[in-house]
């Protein structure tokens, strides 16, 4: 069962983003009126706002929160062309009885953009310490903290052009086959081309590099994010476009030992609207979209390994609405048609009954 709490979160203007961090106990918020939010959670599960800040000069379109082995550390993306990173200081105690002062400060601002940065993320912890942007002048740049106790100096570590501009990306967690992959989207509607782009570090070239695109999705996206790895052999990527979409990429091995991304796509059309935002749970068994119609998504893959709308959450405090789940096959049913039956002898007429 999933029970609906609005929270009331005092924003100003449009909410752009809310994210949650590692452990899910503290939340943060962005808007367009200029501020940024963060939340915690008592233990009754009730929201409180913590902290609250004017972080940029123009709209703040997404927030993202480091591993909490670097501290409690979040970066915020804006229209004005900048991108911040924001650390949480614990001051001191004003006496025994109460909690020590918390606040959040600017320890640098990313100004390499020339046009709006639409998205900001980290990499996952195995990378270290990086930040990833993505801005609407097509370019994504990398940028990494050498000294993780210092987090004032974020040199440029790769700078990736491309020919669209750019409205979000998305790190891959997992090592498998590819290492730092990252995917981007792109909103732009005059050409009409495929929209999602992978990239990954190459050896050879020492930088990271564009090693295939997603042609079967030609709308504008307005959100890419990779499915956590759970032991799978394959990727998961999911993509809110026009409808909503669920990428697998494969490894595939040509005859000349190269190995190659098989690109399979499935499309969803339930939202009937443009999906804007698309996220996993921990185990990638539960992907949450939601779209125009005001309405969050849940979505299930079933028995046949097909992905399913589960339950869908309404908006203004509508309770929640559950799809009805096809039909699941009895033991019975299922014992009989994969049930063998093999001969063993013959009963005579001289062997008595019991």
């Amino acid at each position: 069962m999933f029970d609906v709490e609005p929270i009331i979160a005092d924003h100003k203007d449009v909410i752009h983003d809310v994210v949650f961090d590692y452990y899910g106990r503290r939340m943060a918020t962005c808007s367009s009126d200029q501020t940024v939010k963060i939340w915690d959670e008592d233990a009754q599960g009730k929201w409180s706002v913590t902290s609250s800040w004017k972080a940029h000069s123009g709209s703040i379109w997404r927030v993202s929160w480091a591993h909490p082995e670097f501290g409690q550390v979040v970066a915020t993306c804006s229209f004005d062309r900048t991108a911040s990173v924001w650390e949480e200081v614990i001051g001191e105690k004003v006496s025994t009885t109460n909690t020590p002062t918390r606040r959040w400060v600017r320890r640098t601002t990313l100004v390499d953009s020339r046009t709006s940065v639409t998205d900001v993320e980290f990499a996952p912890k195995y990378l270290g310490l990086l930040l990833a942007t993505a801005s609407a002048d097509g370019i994504i740049r990398i940028y990494e903290a050498p000294d993780i106790m210092n987090l004032s100096q974020w040199p440029v570590q790769h700078e990736i052009a491309n020919k669209l501009p750019l409205s979000c990306l998305s790190w891959n967690t997992s090592t498998y086959m590819v290492t730092q992959l990252l995917a981007a989207g792109s909103d732009d509607s005059a050409t009409p081309t495929g929209k999602v782009f992978l990239f990954a570090y190459s050896d050879n070239a020492r930088k990271c590099v564009k090693i295939d695109t997603v042609n079967d999705i030609t709308d504008p996206v307005t959100d890419v994010a990779f499915a956590p790895n759970a032991g799978r052999t394959f990727h998961m990527l999911a993509v809110a476009s026009k409808d909503l979409y669920i990428v697998n990429l494969r490894g595939v091995t040509d005859s000349t030992g190269t190995t190659k991304l098989d690109i399979q796509t499935v499309k969803f059309s339930d939202h009937n609207c443009p999906v804007w935002r698309v996220c996993w749970n921990m185990l990638a068994t539960m992907l949450i979209s939601t779209g125009d119609d005001g309405c969050v998504r849940l979505w299930r893959m079933n028995y046949n390994k097909q992905w399913r709308c589960a339950a869908v959450l309404k908006a203004e405090g509508g309770g929640p609405t559950y799809e009805p789940a096809p039909p699941t096959p009895t033991l019975a049913a299922t014992a009989s048609a994969t049930a063998k039956f093999y001969k063993k002898g013959t009963i005579g007429n001289q062997v008595p009954w019991h």
